[in-house]
């Protein structure tokens, strides 16, 4: 900031005209050099009165922090002064205090030391990152932090009216080289509550395949949850060292509850815990709602944005919708470079609620139309309506797409966001409306957040997407003019020049917080002040939020005491370290290993049918299909829709010979995942085994709907249709399509496909290829030494020769 400032100096009285003259002459000449080189900013302003001369000419000093008019929450730490003076002569500064309340002035003097990075944590130092380093005009930069005593009297005298902190530039002979000046304010609202946020790495890494990650898994117990008191230097560190990700978070506007997106095991994004808020909290399994009702990971619901209402009885979250799933709904990009390594937003989706005292969750109604993807849903603070963003419904990777390389890449999926709101009328919604001002644009209008008042909707405005895009700036409109929704959006005078985004307001609506990269790729949070016009004011930073080689996101006011939260225990997330350690050594065969540690697993929480299921699959690993039976039994029991803990019981049950339960159990998977593929496999072979050919081939066929190159399935779909005594069953060309398949998939080294081929062959009356096939069949049996195939195919060989299908006489089937 350029601060051109002209005083007049006059030691002796009236100035004599030829002065004044010379004076206006040389303030004309200096702003046309000023317009001639705009970078270069002389001015006319006082000095100490120097023999034969009442006025000097100073360069201006450029004050880079805080900004002119800037306002300050009355219980914030000091603030470190910025600034540049390109007077090569300034050796010191003089610091001139001005109270506007008549209080005496302070005058200090100061080196203006340099600015310096902050404090390194060692163990987000990667090759993947880059230590922070000053830009240019930071490394340019003199400092000044108050010490409390000053910035006490600062903040004291300066609420009814700007106080003004003027610098003056010293050379070596104790003269002034150079000036600038800025106004400040201290607001009269405090902040009166803390901030929780969440403090990462920037870390990402490329594993198999070239596949880049936010965060390695192994580095996820780097991330840690803090809670900032303004009056204190430091934030608190309140959970850390966490296996799973915690992400979104959402407080009820009491302050009472907390619910937050947490991913369980095997990256499940469905999970969501909802706790009350104490000083001591602890996040326990029972805390946990599982938005996938059927257990299928990623499936149905796709763990983004959830919104406590304010009285903390419902919460609202994006869906992905019935048919959808997270790879169909999101589009997803991680970048190499940890400035922006991520690009996250959804492209289908709708809003639905959950009702916490019933458990059940519903489509919001105006907020549920698949040809729209809606998603980033506020609640007002009464609760009678719902602020999201819309846009129409797109497939988030197109066919022969390229892949960005960077944030803002044109071959992102482009997508434009408008505002809008509904009526939650409890639960019935209503007509959408747009948000005027914030839709319909063209550009991209997301992340509403509503004031407490209910009077202002602060949101994002980019270009394509939503969230933490380089260009992402801050926009407040009215909640509503009149009857209609919005107003005339302005543009926030807090944006920073790099990303604006993840604001939050505070409890009394005074204040917001955000995000921003504006001085550092590592992101750092800022507040702004909002009076009651909705007038907002330049940017503050808040200090030393963590490390400088670390990035602070979704901040979040919170109301309660400044000690509110001390610290989060999370013992579900320790249940869900162990449930991935087990299925981690399950997936390397080590299953004596995840016997162990399936066993620590159900001991800590014997009520969680994922551990329980989890079991029950490594005792079949382990060869006891018995006492995995129990296991099973226990997970559908505590969560009957459980697809997976069905079938498996169902596995278990047929190796025991149980026939007629195992096919009940295959049956309840399927009632609650019709689609569920392997369940229809392991239904159509125990149908066939308890001899119901009709019905079991009916599941195989719905199998192969799913998964087309399953060769048992084929061997056996393709024998029914060529071998059954039923003539509404036997169908010889699909037989044969079926098994040719199974032939290309085993490349003719199966003696079983085989035969089942030359019976297809067979029923289709194509006798000398049946005839072939079998021959090669048999060979393939002799030189295996398979004694009672061989004399099977001869038999087979015998029946082709004679031109007769298997079907007759009806015992005779294929090679097992």
């Amino acid at each position: 900031m350029h601060d051109l400032h002209h005083a007049e100096s006059r030691p002796h009285g009236r100035w004599p005209r030829y002065a004044l003259w010379m004076s206006l002459l040389l303030i004309t000449g200096m702003a046309a050099l000023h317009l001639l080189h705009p970078g270069v900013a002389p001015v006319l302003a006082a000095s100490k009165p120097q023999p034969g001369s009442s006025s000097r000419l100073f360069t201006s000093i450029t004050i880079d922090y805080p900004q002119d008019a800037s306002i300050f929450p009355p219980e914030i730490t000091p603030p470190t002064f910025l600034w540049r003076d390109p007077a090569t002569g300034a050796q010191s500064w003089r610091i001139d205090i001005e109270f506007a309340d008549r209080t005496k002035a302070l005058h200090l003097t100061t080196n203006g030391p340099g600015m310096e990075i902050g404090a390194i944590d060692p163990r987000c130092v990667s090759t993947a990152n880059k230590l922070p380093t000053l830009t240019p005009e930071q490394a340019a930069a003199h400092t000044w932090k108050p010490d409390p005593a000053t910035w006490s009297l600062i903040k004291q005298h300066s609420v009814t009216k700007p106080i003004t902190i003027a610098w003056a530039g010293i050379d070596h002979e104790g003269r002034e080289v150079s000036q600038g000046r800025v106004s400040l304010s201290t607001s009269k609202d405090p902040v009166a509550a803390p901030i929780f946020y969440r403090d990462v790495p920037l870390m990402p890494s490329e594993g198999a395949n070239h596949v880049v990650q936010p965060l390695a898994p192994s580095k996820m117990t780097l991330i840690n949850w803090r809670l900032r008191d303004l009056s204190k230097f430091e934030s608190t560190i309140v959970m850390h060292d966490q296996h799973s990700c915690a992400n979104c978070h959402s407080f009820s506007n009491d302050g009472k509850t907390l619910g937050l997106d947490v991913d369980g095991p095997g990256n499940d994004k469905g999970l969501y815990a909802i706790v009350p808020v104490r000083p001591q909290m602890t996040i326990r399994n029972e805390d946990i709602v599982r938005w996938n009702t059927d257990m299928q990971v990623g499936q149905s619901r796709v763990g983004f944005m959830s919104q406590l209402s304010p009285d903390g009885k419902y919460v609202l979250t994006t869906f992905a919708g019935p048919q959808q799933n997270i790879s169909n709904s999101y589009f997803v990009t991680n970048f190499k470079d940890y400035r922006f390594l991520q690009v996250f937003y959804p492209t289908r989706g709708i809003l639905t609620w959950l009702d916490r005292a019933s458990g059940l969750r519903h489509p919001l109604p105006g907020a549920d139309d698949p040809q729209y993807v809606q998603t980033d849903g506020v609640w007002s603070p009464d609760g009678k309506w719902i602020v999201f963003a819309r846009a129409e419904a797109k497939d988030p990777h197109p066919p022969n797409s390229s892949q960005p390389v960077a944030a803002n890449d044109p071959n992102e999926v482009q997508i434009q966001y408008s505002l809008y709101r509904v009526p939650f009328n409890e639960g019935r919604g209503g007509t959408p409306e747009p948000i005027a001002g914030a839709s319909n644009n063209g550009m991209s209008n997301n992340f509403p957040k509503i004031s407490p008042d209910g009077r202002w909707i602060v949101f994002v405005k980019n270009r394509n997407g939503q969230l933490m895009r380089p260009d992402s700036e801050l926009y407040m409109v009215p909640f509503s003019t009149g009857t209609a929704a919005g107003g005339t959006a302005r543009r926030m005078r807090c944006n920073t020049s790099l990303m604006n985004s993840w604001h939050s307001f505070s409890p009394n609506g005074r204040w917001l917080v955000f995000s921003s990269k504006s001085r550092t790729p590592y992101t750092q949070m800022f507040l702004t002040h909002i009076d009651e016009q909705g007038n907002d004011s330049p940017p503050i930073l808040i200090d030393n939020a963590t490390a400088a080689n670390r990035a602070v996101n979704i901040p979040e006011f919170v109301n309660i005491p400044p000690d509110g939260i001390a610290a989060i225990d999370t013992p579900a997330t320790e249940l869900y370290r162990l449930i991935d350690e087990a299925t981690d050594l399950e997936t390397h065969d080590n299953h004596p290993a995840a016997l162990i540690a399936w066993r620590r697993a159900v001991a800590m929480d014997p009520e969680d049918p994922r551990a329980n299921n989890g079991l029950g699959l490594s005792l079949l690993a382990n060869g006891s299909p018995r006492d995995a039976i129990p296991s099973f039994q226990k997970a559908t029991s505590l969560h009957p829709t459980f697809a997976e803990a069905w079938y498996s019981l169902g596995s278990a049950l047929l190796q025991e010979h149980r026939l007629d339960e195992a096919i009940d159990a295959w049956q309840h998977a399927l009632v609650v995942r019709p689609a569920y593929y392997q369940a229809h496999e392991g239904l159509g072979f125990a149908l066939y085994l308890a001899g119901k050919p009709s019905p079991a081939l009916a599941h195989l066929r719905q199998a192969l709907d799913g998964e087309p190159d399953r060769v048992p399935v084929l061997v056996l779909a393709a024998s029914l249709m060529a071998t059954s005594p039923e003539a509404a069953l036997r169908n010889g060309p699909e037989a044969i399509t079926l098994a040719e398949r199974a032939r290309e998939l085993t490349e003719s080294k199966d003696i079983s496909v085989l035969d089942t081929l030359s019976a297809a062959y067979a029923e289709a009356g194509r006798f000398s290829e049946a005839n072939a096939t079998a021959q090669q069949a048999l060979a393939l049996a002799q030189s295996q030494s398979a004694s009672a195939s061989t004399a099977k195919l001869k038999a087979h060989l015998a029946r082709y020769n004679a031109y007769q299908p298997l079907r007759d006489p009806p015992d005779e089937g294929t090679v097992e």
